[in-house]
């Protein structure tokens, strides 16, 4: 493996300055060798064999400490989810997205919104961020270095450096900083391949008293992604069916990639986030009684810009479903809208905690305020327009909740609940207006139950947007209603793991962006009925890994849609080679997901819309691979979309957008523990 060419893979990513990045590692880890000498001599004993390593470093999260927990868990070394791509972002679940790595997207299945009160509504990117309540703090009894990097040949890349140490025996700093980027790999141009760029920077602490009375968690974290936007493909006349009337698209003929034509050819999407977050709690009687603060400020901003807007429109033939382009409503040249929300929020509360009971009640005050604006001239004017009074999207709001549990031996029951007080009497009286959630669940050994009630609010952007190319305004929306309930059995024996989820929802007064690309509601309801089964199994070395998500919306089929077959299997051996001096996997893997009409894509406003003139054929994907553990190395090798032009030579993720085509990817993770 040292044969490989690593260096010149890294510099030739074009969506990366590989040249500052390196001398940045230079600089995080110069000072790290220094150190390492005499941490050796520390670390090793007669025998020299290491003393720390996996089982000495733990990792803690905010919702560990405000239950009390200070051993946290032993960090994640093992290969199963390493060479998978929808673990390499902070959001595992299943997406829709644009065809490439870092696009716009959103989740593939149903999942209820389980947040009230102001919220931006512009989610596209948020698997690309860290979320401030999440995140990892650790307790190392030695320095802690993280390391990865991915590189998907041409097309995505992915660098990740992290480190941390305790400074003395209660207090733990480190930092983390992550960059990834990808390429085109429709509609090409060797001026401008680049079409994903984003970096994060988390800085992070852990504080705890000597007589463990005293626990804070702190992080600051930056985020800066800057996303190209196509528009998807354009359709040539040579791509239309012989003996038709002209308007109807062969799909199969749009897979040319690099020779393909798209919409848009110098379209940007940017949001830029910052975030503060501190939480920290003070036992008063010890664990039965203990006061916490909670407080987050966070900065956003969302901006669209192209300034080739009559070339563009020029070059696009019409195409049935998209979004206007055409509407110009403050210049025919140039499109610069953005948009800055700003939010402070702070929680206090007391809590309890012990091995049978726990209690928490709290307050909460949001205050928000989110400002809209374009830009618009020549390049030695520029017009500066306000969309609407700052004062209209500023307020201050206050939400009262806590939770309690109960827990004997196996059996285990929780609840929870928030409600948004009435600022006015008016608020009271109307319970359209009410916002609540009230969350439950109990757990019986293999048996688990939850439940889910809410009515939330519509979001910030749902209600009100302004720019060039859209503009609505939306104040006579109701609270949307949902009432959710899911059971889970899992069970395991022998070599064999079976689970099977079974889940219900009830959705009223849904707000969605129609066909249009504009926010609607609803006046009925739908109910959506999903079931999920995962299988494992193993023989000897062999192990077989299956699972699979059914999901049909009853009472019509409006505003919500999803795929009713999402599918997921592997087929590897695993097992030491040469003498146990390495671990490794190797085998098969492959995603399915049904006949189905995606949602389109609007990146003016950064929002998937309802479409019924595009059907995506079934998609089956299978990669190839090889992992490998040598001590504190994983590695693996991958030929992703191996079953390319079987049956067919490409696939679909969003109208007109094509996913990535067969590719070579590698990844390396490095774990120092000294």
């Amino acid at each position: 493996m040292s044969d490989l060419p690593l260096i010149p893979l890294i510099l030739a990513a074009r969506p990366i300055c590989w040249l500052r990045l390196l001398l940045l590692m230079a600089l995080l880890l110069g000072g790290v060798p220094a150190l390492l000498p005499a941490a050796r001599a520390q670390i090793v004993d007669d025998s020299t064999k290491n003393r720390y390593g996996a089982r000495t470093t733990f990792i803690l999260r905010e919702a560990d400490m405000m239950r009390g927990d200070t051993v946290g868990r032993m960090i994640d070394t093992t290969l199963t989810r390493l060479p998978q791509n929808r673990y390499w972002v902070h959001d595992s679940a299943y997406y829709q997205d644009l065809g490439n790595f870092g696009t716009a997207s959103r989740h593939l299945l149903w999942q209820p919104n389980t947040e009230i009160g102001a919220r931006l509504g512009r989610n596209v990117f948020d698997r690309y961020v860290r979320n401030a309540s999440t995140i990892p703090y650790y307790d190392t009894r030695s320095p802690y270095t993280f390391f990865r990097f991915h590189q998907g040949n041409p097309y995505e890349q992915i660098f990740e450096l992290g480190y941390t140490r305790s400074l003395k025996k209660d207090l733990n700093v480190g930092f983390a900083y992550e960059r990834f980027g990808s390429n085109k790999a429709v509609a090409v141009q060797s001026t401008r391949a680049g079409q994903v760029e984003h970096s994060n920077f988390l800085l992070f602490v852990r504080y705890q008293t000597s007589d463990d009375r005293y626990h804070l968690m702190a992080n600051l974290t930056t985020a800066r992604h800057r996303a190209v936007e196509q528009g998807g493909i354009i359709p040539l006349p040579t791509d239309m069916l012989e003996g038709t009337d002209g308007k109807k698209v062969d799909l199969s003929k749009l897979f040319d990639y690099q020779r393909e034509e798209v919409r848009l050819t110098n379209a940007v999407n940017r949001d830029d986030r910052d975030q503060v977050h501190l939480a920290h709690t003070y036992r008063l009687l010890g664990r039965g009684l203990t006061a916490y603060h909670i407080a987050d400020w966070t900065r956003r901003q969302n901006k669209y810009f192209d300034d080739q807007l009559i070339v563009t429109q020029s070059a696009i033939p019409s195409r049935q479903g998209t979004f206007r382009y055409d509407l110009r409503r403050f210049s025919n040249t140039i499109t610069d809208d953005r948009a800055d929300f700003r939010q402070i929020e702070n929680t206090v509360g007391v809590m309890g905690n012990s091995p049978t009971v726990a209690y928490r009640l709290y307050g909460k005050q949001r205050t928000y305020s989110l400002e809209s604006r374009s830009r618009y001239g020549s390049n030695t004017i520029t017009v500066e327009k306000l969309n609407y009074p700052a004062d209209s999207v500023r307020a201050t709001q206050f939400f009262l909740g806590g939770s309690a549990g109960f827990t004997y031996k196996q059996f285990e029951i929780q609840t929870s609940g928030e409600v948004k007080v009435p600022q006015n009497f008016k608020e009271i009286i109307n319970l359209k207006k009410t916002e609540y959630i009230f969350r439950g669940n109990t757990n019986l050994g293999p048996v688990r139950v939850d439940g889910l009630i809410t009515s939330y609010s519509p979001t910030l952007t749902e209600q009100r947007f302004e720019g060039n190319h859209a503009v609505w305004y939306n104040k006579s929306f109701n609270n949307t209603q949902v009432q959710h309930v899911q059971g889970a059995i899992n069970q395991k024996f022998g070599n064999q793991y079976a689970q099977l989820v079974g889940a219900f929802a009830n959705v009223s007064n849904l707000v969605y962006y129609n066909r249009q690309a504009v926010p609607a509601q609803l006046t009925d309801s739908r109910q959506i009925v999903s079931l999920t089964a995962q299988h494992k199994l193993n023989v000897g070395h062999l192990f077989f890994d299956n699972q699979a998500t059914y999901t049909k919306v009853l009472n019509g089929t409006e505003g919500l849609r999803f795929p009713w077959l999402v599918g997921e299997s592997r087929l590897y051996f695993q097992g030491y080679v040469f003498k146990k001096a390495l671990f490794g996997q190797f085998g098969v893997q492959a995603y399915f997901q049904s006949r189905w009409k995606p949602y389109d894509y609007n990146p003016t406003t950064q929002q998937f819309f309802f479409q019924d003139h595009f059907t995506i054929r079934n998609t089956p994907i299978a990669d190839v691979f090889v992992s490998a553990d040598i001590k504190t190395v994983n590695v693996f090798f991958k030929m992703a979309y191996v079953n390319q032009f079987l049956p067919q030579s490409g696939y679909y993720t969003t109208p007109y957008y094509a996913g990535l085509p067969r590719r070579l990817q590698f990844g390396i993770r490095w774990q120092f523990f000294n």
